[in-house]
C-alpha cells in the first residue's frame, strides 16, 4: 500500500511538473518581454532592473536569516543569548539601505513614465483610436480613412495613439508594442511609440467590456515605409468592384436587399461602417464572433 501511494504521488507531481513546463512552451503572441518598440524597450528595461534589485534585497535578507538561524540556535548548556537595546548604528543602517534602495527603483521608474507620457515630435502618425462593444475603430485623420481592428504603422516613424471610447470602459493594449492605455468616454489617453522590428502583432482588450470582451481583439501590422505607402493607397481608393457573375457580386446583391444594410450601409468612399460583425440587438442577441 505504501508502494502504491508513493507511486501515485509521484504520478502527481510528474504531472503538475509537465503542465507547468507546457506553459513554457511558445510561441507567446503577447509577450511583454519581446519589446519590438522603443516604448515596449524602456518598460522591459525598467522591469528588469527593479527585478535585479528585489532579487539582490531577497537574496542579503534570506542570508541573513539563514545565518541568524544557524548561528543563534538553541544548543543544550549554552547560555540565552543576552538581547540587544538601543543599537544606534544599526537603526541608522536598516533605516538608510531601504531608502537608498527605494530612490534607486524611483528615479528610473519616474523617468520611463514620463519618457513614456505619450509625447511625439510634429511629424509623427497620428490615428485616433475609438474603442466600442466589443471592436476597434482606427481613425487616420491625415489619410482621411477608417480601418477596423487593424491598426498599420511604419517601422521607425515615431506613431501617435489618441485613445478614447464610444461607449464604456475599454483598455487598449499591445505588449510587444507599448503599456496598456485606457478608453474612457469623454476623455483622450494618448500613447506614443517606435516601432523597431517589421512584423504582425496581437492585442487585446484589457478591460472587462461585457458580454464579447474576450473577442474584442485587434492586430498591429508593422509595415516597411514602402508598405505602408501602398497599404494606404489602397485603403484610399475605395472597395474593389466584384468580378461580373462571380460570387463576390451575388453576395453583394444579397447584401444590398437585406435588412442588414439598414444599420450597416456604406457612407462614402473613405468612411464606412468598419465592421462586418452584428452588435447585440434589445432582445439580448449576442455579437457574432470575428
Amino acid at each position: 500500500m505504501r508502494i502504491l501511494a508513493l507511486v501515485h504521488r509521484l504520478r502527481l507531481w510528474l504531472a503538475a511538473t509537465a503542465l507547468a513546463l507546457s506553459g513554457c512552451g511558445g510561441p507567446f503572441a503577447q509577450s511583454t518581454f519581446q519589446p519590438r518598440s522603443d516604448f515596449a524597450r524602456a518598460t522591459d528595461v525598467l522591469f528588469t532592473d527593479i527585478f535585479w534589485w528585489a532579487a539582490g534585497v531577497f537574496l542579503v535578507v534570506e542570508t541573513l536569516l539563514v545565518v541568524a538561524l544557524i548561528r543563534f540556535r538553541h544548543r543544550e548548556g549554552r547560555a540565552a543569548p543576552k538581547p540587544t537595546h538601543g543599537h544606534t548604528l544599526m537603526e541608522i543602517a536598516w533605516t538608510l539601505a531601504p531608502a537608498a534602495i527605494l530612490v534607486f527603483v524611483a528615479v528610473p521608474t519616474v523617468r520611463t513614465i514620463f519618457a513614456t507620457a505619450g509625447e511625439a515630435p510634429a511629424d509623427a502618425l497620428k490615428v485616433d483610436v475609438i474603442g466600442h462593444q466589443w471592436w476597434w475603430e482606427f481613425r487616420y485623420p491625415e489619410l482621411a480613412f477608417v480601418t477596423a481592428n487593424e491598426l498599420h504603422v511604419p517601422l521607425g516613424r515615431a506613431v501617435q495613439l489618441s485613445i478614447t471610447s464610444a461607449d464604456v470602459i475599454h483598455a487598449f493594449w499591445v505588449p510587444p508594442l507599448g503599456g496598456k492605455r485606457d478608453a474612457i468616454p469623454g476623455h483622450v489617453n494618448r500613447i506614443a511609440f517606435r516601432a523597431t522590428d517589421l512584423g504582425d502583432y496581437s492585442g487585446q482588450c484589457a478591460e472587462f467590456c461585457g458580454a464579447s470582451h474576450a473577442n474584442m481583439r485587434l492586430r498591429v501590422v508593422v509595415d516597411s515605409d514602402s508598405g505602408f505607402g501602398r497599404w494606404a493607397t489602397v485603403q484610399m481608393a475605395g472597395p474593389a468592384a466584384p468580378a461580373p457573375r462571380s460570387l463576390a457580386e451575388g453576395g453583394k446583391a444579397i447584401y444590398a436587399r437585406s435588412a442588414c444594410i439598414g444599420s450597416r450601409r456604406l457612407a462614402g468612399r473613405h468612411r464606412a461602417e468598419p465592421h462586418a460583425r452584428r452588435q447585440p440587438d434589445d432582445a439580448g442577441e449576442r455579437a457574432l464572433p470575428q
